[in-house]
């Protein structure tokens, strides 16, 4: 019997496999899949799904994950979503090894169970037009009505079956239904359609069909086929669960896998509709589905995000049955944590202000050594050029500062991160009143940032050498959305006016220091006292990287929230 060898936070999902493993059930296997309809870009609540369905399968001795593509729906779908799907489920770290499969695969033996159903008397061809079809439906106070076409021969609806495929109807002019209960109190039970016309070619069959099944008959017929012992899936699903059942139950399948549902992952300032994602894409609200604003996965990968980071966060959010919706700095929290730990602490200045060193020699270059990691000597050090003309943070400087403000300010000293101990002494304006260059005195004795004195400076600031600098461009983003609720069902007419106008503020004359120079794409790096940065994989060049805020060091809107 395979064994439960995880360490992680038990859920009720853990509890059945393991039920099912000590009574033997299923041959004591554990047989997930992963199933993405290859219509969009995958978002932060499938990463929930795939950690889940993948996380299962390697918990278990023996346990296996299949990548399985929905591809029923030809007029949505393009190899472009299934490259792009397979990419990222690698990145997160799993891997279906040689279970790559599509529902597509399955096409010609979907038809034949649907032939199985006629023969049984459980399916019929309904030539009733959709509005006809809803009105026949009935509502969850009233049960719906037979269709006058229910009662067909199994013979005439075989022939009208076999022409559907032949496409000798138009869309919408007949569809294939399950025979089952239009007086359920499931309205899913009530006739559900089977096969309905498409005429439009498919991105691997061609125009080899001219029908195509349905999700709730194609996806446990691809469960049952590809051996699938638990079908995990979000609670959208739970009233689909009885379907599930009754389509296995009638057909000749060796497996019946179980369906079990799990509430889906609800994220507070995102959105993870499809459909509104695609909305964001199309009306230029975003620069595509892989701006680091959006919640896919391309997206976050792009912004800087870490597989382990997203996976951290799956694993700490757990497995229920109730509807929550998470906080995103959990997320983000995630992702700092992760950073913390594993990138290279440099200098950056995003907003310069000039420092000119007035006691500094002309002339010379000083080479200063700065650890890439506090704590970590494994990372090793770089050196830092120092000069008579330097830049600092615009924010670091306040001409006349308030009680508890420790950095720079008239008549003030403060020391410079790995360097020396400077003060101001003279503060040049232009003709509009703004500060644009500040003159200094620097301490030679103060070197690596201690006073031999013993004297103490409260303010740190970082800084870059003017001749030495790398200008580049760094673009801060922040949530895409401004109200914590932009999906909700009272903002749907409304929910693009939830836009945050500050969620993408390019600074593109930044300076960095000259170690960066050299940087590759998606490399992460915490620039000292801003935040977490990681190299823009598609407008950064040889020599010339652009950087994106991945997260800031702390939690600003919790603080601004409080």
């Amino acid at each position: 019997m395979s064994d439960n060898n995880t360490n992680e936070p038990s859920h009720f999902i853990r509890h059945i496999i393991n039920a099912d493993l000590e009574n033997g059930k299923n041959e004591s296997r554990v047989h997930t899949r992963f199933p993405p309809e290859p219509n969009g870009y995958l978002h932060i609540g499938h990463a929930k799904s795939i950690c889940l369905n993948f996380g299962i399968a390697n918990e278990y001795q023996g346990g296996l994950c299949n990548l399985r593509f929905d591809d029923t729906n030809p007029e949505k779908e393009d190899t472009e979503y299934t490259d792009a799907i397979q990419a990222d489920v690698k990145w997160l770290g799993f891997d279906w090894e040689d279970r790559l499969f599509y529902a597509s695969d399955y096409f010609e033996q979907l038809y034949e169970y649907a032939v199985t159903l006629i023969k049984d008397g459980k399916a019929y061809v309904d030539h009733l037009n959709a509005e006809q079809i809803r009105e026949y439906r009935g509502t969850l106070t009233e049960p719906g009505k037979d269709s006058p076409y229910r009662d067909r021969s199994v013979e005439e609806n075989l022939e009208l079956f076999t022409k559907m495929r032949a496409g000798e109807f138009e869309e919408g002019e007949c569809l294939l239904r399950a025979k089952i209960d239009m007086a359920s109190p499931n309205i899913n039970m009530r006739d559900p359609a089977i096969y309905r016309i498409r005429k439009v070619e498919h991105h691997r069959t061609g125009d080899t069909w001219s029908i195509y099944p349905m999700y709730d008959f194609t996806h446990c017929i691809s469960d049952a086929l590809e051996g699938i012992t638990h079908s995990l899936c979000t609670l959208e699903f739970e009233d689909h669960r009885p379907l599930y059942d009754w389509f296995l139950d009638q057909l000749p399948v060796e497996h019946h896998p179980q369906q079990i549902e799990f509430a889906r992952l609800n994220l507070n300032y995102t959105v993870t509709s499809k459909r509104k994602l695609n909305e964001l894409v199309t009306k230029g609200y975003v620069e595509g589905w892989d701006d680091p604003r959006m919640p896919t996965i391309i997206g976050m990968r792009r912004r800087g995000f870490t597989p382990e980071s997203i996976r951290d966060f799956c694993e700490r959010i757990g497995i229920t049955k109730s509807d929550t919706t998470i906080d995103v700095g959990v997320l983000e929290n995630c992702v700092r944590e992760d950073l913390d730990k594993t990138t290279r602490r440099v200098l950056g200045v995003l907003n310069p202000l000039k420092v000119v060193i007035e006691n500094y020699p002309e002339d010379e270059t000083e080479w200063l050594d700065a650890p890439y990691h506090p704590n970590d000597e494994s990372m090793g050090s770089r050196q830092l050029p120092f000069s008579k003309v330097i830049y600092v943070e615009q924010d670091d400087f306040m001409e006349d500062p308030p009680k508890k403000f420790f950095r720079l300010g008239p008549g003030r000293e403060v020391r410079l991160r790995y360097a020396y101990f400077i003060t101001c002494q003279e503060v040049i304006k232009n003709e509009a009143g703004d500060v644009i260059e500040l003159r200094c005195t620097y301490d030679p004795e103060t070197k690596g940032g201690n006073a031999p004195d013993g004297r103490k400076v409260k303010g740190t600031i970082h800084w870059v050498s003017e001749a030495h600098a790398l200008k580049t461009e760094v673009r801060l983003y922040d949530r895409l959305f401004n109200d914590p609720k932009p999906d909700s069902k009272q903002h749907e007419a409304d929910w693009t006016s939830f836009l945050n106008p500050d969620s993408l503020e390019r600074r593109d004359s930044a300076l960095l220091e000259p170690s960066l120079k050299d940087a590759k794409a998606e490399e992460r790096f915490q620039f000292e006292r801003l935040g977490y940065f990681c190299v823009d994989s598609k407008d950064s060049e040889d020599n010339k990287p652009v950087f994106n805020r991945t997260v800031t060091l702390r939690d600003s809107w919790a603080k601004m929230n409080k």
